[in-house]
């Protein structure tokens, strides 16, 4: 499959011919989350003339109503909170033409017990509407992620497993709603004869969305535009574990491509499977990439006590409305673009590395240059005005 390949690579991608569109669909994609980090590069490579299994009709949900830069993606977009059943059946119930569903969406509670309960409660909604009313549905792909792992926050690296982390490894004995999703995809695939499923479990990703809480790029673009405004030099929110150890990162489309794949070739029915970008990196190296995307001074490990974004940014909210206005920025505040505590986890241990050994062997050999990667997503922010 050379599709994958020129992703890869960075080769230029073909553009949908959006005023002669296909006159029918092969597939037909409900991407569920379609406003998040995955969902929104799914929403861009699934209308592609040269991706697998197409022409490919995509049908987009998210709760809140469509975003202005998310207008030009050719989806159908549909708003609809899935935590609601009768809404979920509403506006859902109709897309009898599915043939594979992408569920790329999470809701966060105050802790993994409630965790559980919400995101449990929002798949099965989903799962009961579609799998009775969507005769042609041939497969699911759910996105968990490596805190698969690592435990969920609430408990976060007190019992991970010893890295690299293999898909075959066993669950935690702690609560973790990933676990529960995988149940209930299970306990449902069964319903349907034929219907095959996969799980990908990618780690701290690196893509674009700013409606994203574990938008890792964008939480620091923010902080870096703050810096900016401020004049103040960059420093890093982390420990010197985090400085400078080896890191690893999951670029979003490439696990768009591996879902994609996933969904379409016979070899990865039914499996899990890790997504990285399959090389490493030290924060210490890409702080000056950062720095030097935002023409801000660059800052080094600090001794002593650890930084913290939460602590640094918890009275900026005023600052960023002065950038959002000054730079002419598509409008957002502060607590909703800049989930600090986000960052404040992932810099505050030593990363974790896990293995693409299974998806090679099963055929998908998509990679991605991390600081390519990185690079890109910033820049993507920048030219959608989401940051300065």
């Amino acid at each position: 499959m050379s599709w994958w390949w020129s992703g890869a690579v960075g080769a230029a991608r073909k553009t949908l011919n959006q005023e002669h569109g296909p006159l029918s669909y092969q597939s037909v994609a409900l991407v569920v989350g379609i406003t998040g980090i995955v969902g929104n590069s799914l929403a861009e490579i699934l209308p592609l003339p040269d991706t697998p299994g197409g022409p490919w009709k995509v049908y987009g949900v998210a709760r809140r109503p469509r975003p202005s830069w998310h207008a030009n993606n050719p989806v159908e977009y549909i708003q609809c909170d899935i935590s609601n059943p009768e809404e979920t059946e509403s506006r859902l119930s109709r897309l009898k033409d599915v043939t594979h569903l992408f569920y790329v969406t999470w809701a966060c509670g105050s802790n993994e017990a409630e965790n559980c309960k919400i995101n449990s409660k929002m798949f099965r909604n989903l799962l009961n509407c579609i799998i009775p009313n969507a005769p042609k549905l041939q497969h699911i792909c759910l996105t968990t992620g490596k805190k698969h792992y690592m435990g969920s926050f609430g408990a976060f690296m007190i019992a991970a497993h010893d890295p690299p982390y293999t898909e075959d490894l066993s669950r935690l004995d702690a609560p973790n709603f990933y676990y529960n999703l995988e149940d209930i995809l299970l306990e449902n695939v069964t319903k349907k004869i034929g219907l095959t499923w996969s799980v990908h479990r990618p780690g701290v990703i690196f893509g674009f969305s700013p409606y994203s809480m574990m938008n890792l790029i964008c939480i620091l673009c923010v902080y870096a535009s703050i810096c900016k405004h401020e004049g103040a030099v960059l420093r890093f929110p982390g420990t010197r574990e985090a400085w400078s150890s080896y890191y690893e990162a999951s670029d979003a489309d490439l696990i768009a491509e591996q879902e994609i794949w996933a969904a379409v070739d016979p070899k990865a029915k039914n499996e899990a499977f890790n997504c990285s970008n399959g090389d490493v990196f030290k924060w210490k190296n890409f702080w000056k990439v950062l720095a030097e995307q935002f023409e801000v001074e660059c800052g080094e490990f600090e001794e002593g006590e650890r930084l913290t974004l939460v602590e640094m940014m918890k009275d900026k909210g005023n600052v960023w409305d002065e950038i959002v206005k000054e730079k002419n920025l598509v409008p957002t505040k502060l607590e909703d673009i800049g989930a600090w505590l986000v960052v404040d986890l992932s810099f505050g241990i030593e990363y974790p590395l896990d293995t693409m050994n299974k998806s090679k062997e099963h055929g998908f050999f998509g990679f991605r240059n991390s600081k390519s990667s990185f690079v890109h997503w910033v820049e993507k922010l920048k030219f959608s005005k989401i940051v300065p």
